[in-house]
């Protein structure tokens, strides 16, 4: 039988948990057609894969890469990890439905500037992204924040009944186009006067039309058990499946809560749908948010819109430079953005290793110095913290990546290496595997990843992109099952 493309001898690691095994794959078309010895298949293009690990493609479940899907779609930041899917809209913040009568707010202007918010519907961003054709796969959530910059004069107080009906109508529509749930970013200055009942009736809409709905929550310091609990009391009454974003205990004084973090994410898990995502840094990276301002922890600015001078410094040598107070320096640099080192390497690993928690880099692409997760958070998952640190097997660190994000977020026939699947595939040196990317230079592709493959067409290759096959992945109607209903 003669196979598109055949990967001959690869150590499988199926995304599904189970231990690797040895075997040839076979691919016709986009989906793998065979698995087993197969001495007798022959292909178009044969890949030798002798002593490399074949595992589904890594699915990032957290990105703001929203408009560089469509103005960089190479996606080589992402690629070059073995991400073949990327989950766009986190945090509150989407590239549609959005008509801005002027400058995207903070924290919106993390994915790009005024002339990049061209989407007024969901429909309008798909056409878009069909166009460019990404070599990645996208699934996108529709942000809360962006819904409320389409409606609301000022953000410091909670949406009118006449704007939740509007925003409302905006997001069912997105989800009848094909968006696949909501996402909410409560810690910031836009979101943050949103209450519980603004959050429940958009919510609600998610919940009758099938969707997720992912939360930056209101607070991820001191206030996290009250936050938590809040995005739990949301999805129940939405009856709406839950993602904690970037799920962490920041702030000096919030070190070593991790396990109460856990155990109250455990007893909703046991009751509710819901899971975590979690990034391998324990710093975090954003726009500079005077709320956030403490002399317990450093703080790296990376970009200054009136100071481009003081990028690439610590706000203490600013401040000192300038005779300020670190409040007042950083006020100085705003908009700014910053890479907050407000997490404890303890915390961060007993989260990362939890069943429940998925992978997502939360890397900012536009950032001129961005945080090294943009580049290296999958490859460091699997080299630091599997290979290295052993913080667990190689099966469950690719299920993290794969099969777990697919389920959760109905991505169908993603996220595993069988027979039928949408081929979606990493081939992968494990010993040669590291994560370049630093937080001195952090654009660095990682060492390791040999070959990606995206519906069954060879994506990236010794550092180059091939086929840019990605394609849209919509949510499917209820009756149907979630997958792909867009080609590029």
């Amino acid at each position: 039988m003669t196979f598109d493309l055949l990967i001959r001898r690869a150590r499988i690691v199926d995304g599904l948990g189970g231990p690797a095994y040895l075997a040839d794959v076979a691919i016709s078309g986009d989906k793998i057609a065979a698995i087993g010895d197969l001495p007798e298949g022959c292909a178009v293009r044969q890949i030798d894969a002798e002593g490399r690990y074949l595992a589904p493609g890594f699915i990032d479940v957290h990105t703001h890469d929203d408009t560089n899907v469509i103005r960089q779609p190479d996606m080589l930041p992402k690629l070059s990890q073995g991400v073949t899917t990327v989950i766009v809209g986190n945090c509150g913040i989407s590239a549609s439905p959005v008509s801005l009568p002027g400058n995207p707010p903070d924290p919106m202007n993390l994915l790009g500037s005024r002339e990049d918010f061209r989407y007024p519907s969901f429909k309008a961003y798909a056409q878009a992204l069909e166009a460019a054709s990404p070599s990645i796969n996208v699934a996108a959530l529709i942000g809360h924040t962006a819904l409320r910059a389409n409606l609301m004069d000022r953000f410091d107080r909670p949406a009118s009944a006449e704007e939740i009906a509007r925003m409302r109508k905006l997001l069912s529509d997105a989800l009848a186009e094909g968006a696949i749930g909501l996402s909410t970013g409560l810690a910031y200055i836009n979101a943050r006067h949103a209450p519980a009942e603004e959050i429940d009736a958009l919510a609600a809409a998610v919940g009758a039309a099938g969707g997720i709905y992912a939360t930056h929550l209101r607070n991820e310091f001191e206030g996290l058990p009250e936050a938590m609990h809040e995005a739990f009391d949301t999805a129940r009454r939405a009856d709406v499946p839950l993602v904690i974003s970037h799920l962490k205990c920041a702030g000096a004084g919030n070190w070593g809560n991790a396990p109460g973090a856990i155990a109250r994410l455990e007893r909703f898990a046991a009751e509710h749908p819901c899971n975590c995502d979690c990034y391998p840094y324990s710093a975090s990276s954003s726009t500079l948010d005077p709320g956030q301002v403490t002399a317990d922890f450093e703080i790296f600015i990376t970009w200054s819109a009136p100071h481009p001078e003081m990028a690439q410094r610590t706000l203490e040598a600013i401040a000192a430079q300038w005779g300020l107070t670190l409040l007042e320096a950083a006020h100085r640099l705003m908009p700014a953005g910053a890479v907050y080192h407000n997490m404890s390497e303890a915390d961060m690993n007993l989260i990362l290793a939890h069943p429940l928690t998925m992978v997502g880099s939360d890397g900012l692409p536009n950032d001129p110095h961005p945080h090294p997760r943009l580049w290296g958070t999958f490859p460091r998952v699997i080299a630091h913290y599997c290979r290295d640190r052993k913080l667990f097997e190689l099966p469950e660190a690719i299920r993290k990546m794969t099969s777990l994000p697919a389920v959760r977020f109905g991505l169908e026939g993603r996220g595993r290496v069988e027979t039928g699947a949408f081929a979606d595939l990493v081939l992968f040196d494990l010993e040669m595997l590291e994560d370049l990317a630093d937080f001195a230079r952090p654009v660095a592709a990682a060492r390791g990843i040999d070959w990606v493959i995206v519906n069954g067409r060879i994506a990236y290759h010794q550092g180059r992109v091939g086929s840019r096959a990605g394609r849209l992945l919509k949510r499917a109607p209820a009756s149907a099952p979630a997958e792909e209903v867009a080609h590029f």
